[in-house]
């Protein structure tokens, strides 16, 4: 037996009732406007408007007059040509904007005269809030990028100034790349937030010592250093290091060096995270080569400025000592 056909209007009205309800899920408003722009009905109105809505409303009296000036604009232009429009408006609620867009176009009789307009609206706030916070994150990564990259240019500068060869200019320019990849990292990991302490001296050092290495002491305290702060300070390590694994206590199976970090005047408004690197060498230092051209530009002057600290580098015949005082704008508990 074959099955009965469904009736017309039952058909019509389960196939509005799955419109309604697909319009509901969908988070879209549909409203109906007269040839003379009075709304006559709408389906799914969004919260900002349920109280003021009422049959025979206009325009004007829903938004804010150059809003509504630019939707009666383009709803006269859909009456006038029979194009349909598209349009973005920002209505605001509660200190901030709620954004909709807008596709509005004609209703027509049996006879093709147009009667009314019908706009579908789509809020797309959530939308507008992703793209505003996109280009917030786009323009930082791009101003980062720009900050890294007058890093990599000044320590290309400076390796190349006291360098004699291309074989020494890369060996160093290398290494120096590769600790501000070291720092970045960290700050990567961090969501920008920077780097502790402990971490950005482990992460400079583990390329040439273990941690647990008894040569070595890392000891103090352990604040999150600012972004920019992390890669200069990375940078200062960085020579302390290589210069010790190639003339210092990293090159036997002697010396010592300890790392601490100790917050200065807590509670005031020089309040500062001493950095300190103590270095002890069997034996004597004189005569060596200490790399203290380059390395001694970045230790007392580009990471001391860089940082708006301050420091103190000093070669003694059996050892190393170096202090960094990074200021608290530099840094978070």
């Amino acid at each position: 037996m074959s099955p009965i056909p469904a009736q017309p209007d039952l058909r019509e009205s389960s196939r509005l009732r799955s419109l309604l309800r697909a319009i509901r899920n969908g988070n879209v408003c549909v409203l109906y406007q007269t040839s003379d722009l009075a709304y006559v009905w709408a389906e799914n109105l969004p919260d900002i408007w349920v109280d003021m809505w009422h049959v025979g409303l206009y325009d004007h009296e829903l938004l804010e007059a150059p809003m509504a000036a630019q939707l009666v604009a383009a709803k006269r232009s859909v009456l006038e040509t029979g194009e349909p429009q598209r349009i973005e408006i920002a209505v605001p609620h509660d200190d901030q904007f709620r954004w909709f867009e807008l596709s509005i176009d004609c209703d027509r009789d049996d006879d093709n005269a147009t009667i009314g307009v019908v706009t579908t609206a789509v809020d797309v706030t959530e939308l507008k809030r992703r793209e505003q916070v996109l280009k917030t994150l786009l323009r930082e990564v791009s101003h980062r990028s720009k900050n890294l990259l007058a890093i990599i240019q000044s320590i290309a500068m400076q390796t190349a100034r006291f360098t004699g060869t291309v074989d020494d200019f890369l060996l160093k320019f290398r290494g120096r790349v590769q600790s501000l990849s070291y720092s970045q990292d960290l700050v990567t990991d961090s969501n920008w937030r920077g780097a502790q302490f402990r971490e950005l001296v482990r992460s400079q050092m583990q390329k040439y010592v273990d941690a647990a290495d008894p040569r070595f002491t890392l000891s103090g305290d352990d604040p999150y250093i600012f972004p920019g702060a992390a890669l200069h300070i990375g940078l200062a390590l960085h020579e302390l290091i290589v210069n010790s694994t190639s003339y210092g206590a990293l090159s036997n199976g002697q010396g010592t060096i300890m790392i601490s970090g100790k917050l200065e005047n807590i509670g005031t408004d020089k309040m500062s995270l001493l950095i300190r690197w103590d270095e002890k060498v069997p034996g004597s230092l004189q005569g060596q080569d200490l790399n203290a051209r380059f390395g001694s530009a970045v230790l007392e002057r580009i990471v001391p400025t860089s940082v708006n600290g301050t420091s103190n580098y000093h070669i003694e015949p059996d050892g190393v000592s170096y202090s960094l005082d990074v200021p608290r704008s530099q840094f978070d508990l």
